[in-house]
């Protein structure tokens, strides 16, 4: 297969960053970048990326959890997914840790499904999809805010797939998330990667090009 089609993580040098907003949870950068033809002033999202789960059990159903998101003013269908807001935790542990605090289970098998940019021309917010399998109930998470009314429901991944094709749910990790699940389960999962490969593409991981 043609390695045409790969992003690479490269950038032109970067004369000057600052912060210009802090938020609660992220915040605005502007940062000015040395590019060919002149400098050029580029303000975005400053992220700390995250990680989602796509959860199937034995029967091949997925676990979709809804919850309220004010932005959208909508409750909507989700993988359990979470901030990379914990300095030093490495993406799979935390995968492991917001699927027990927001479905309160575990699994033992889990594989890299699925990787991809939010909003790359306006965030650096990265996200990783795991698959998770070989699952286990976990006692219940004292959850609070959006999370404290948490609706769980298991779907075959069919009936997702469809809910995705019909545009019935509109939540990113959701749709890349099922919809790579079901490419992969077509190619007997072979697509499937490592759960702890070097997330080089994370722009705060990844080394300096």
């Amino acid at each position: 297969m043609s390695d045409e089609l790969r992003d690479v993580p490269s950038h032109p040098p970067i004369a000057s960053s600052e912060a210009v907003f802090e938020g609660a949870v992220w915040g605005i950068r502007r940062d000015v970048i040395r590019y060919p033809g002149g400098d050029i002033t580029r303000e975005y999202m400053d992220h700390t990326g995250a990680v989602a789960v796509l959860v199937l059990d034995d029967q091949e159903r997925v676990l979709l959890i809804r919850q309220y998101r004010h932005p959208i003013r909508t409750r909507d269908w989700e993988l359990p997914a979470g901030l990379l807001d914990i300095v030093g935790e490495v993406p799979l542990i935390g995968a492991q840790r917001e699927l027990a605090e927001e479905a309160d289970l575990a699994a033992s098998e889990w594989h890299l499904l699925s990787e991809f940019a939010t909003s790359p021309g306006g965030s650096d917010e990265v996200i990783r999809i795991y698959l998770a399998r070989g699952i286990r109930d976990l006692p219940a998470f004292e959850r609070e805010a959006e999370e404290a009314d948490i609706e769980k429901r298991w779907v075959p991944l069919e009936e997702a797939v469809e809910a995705v094709l019909d545009r019935r749910v509109q939540n990113s990790l959701l749709i890349v998330g099922v919809l790579a699940a079901e490419a992969a389960r077509r190619r007997g999962w072979s697509s499937l990667g490592d759960p702890t490969e070097p997330w080089v593409r994370h722009p705060k991981f990844a080394p300096e090009a």
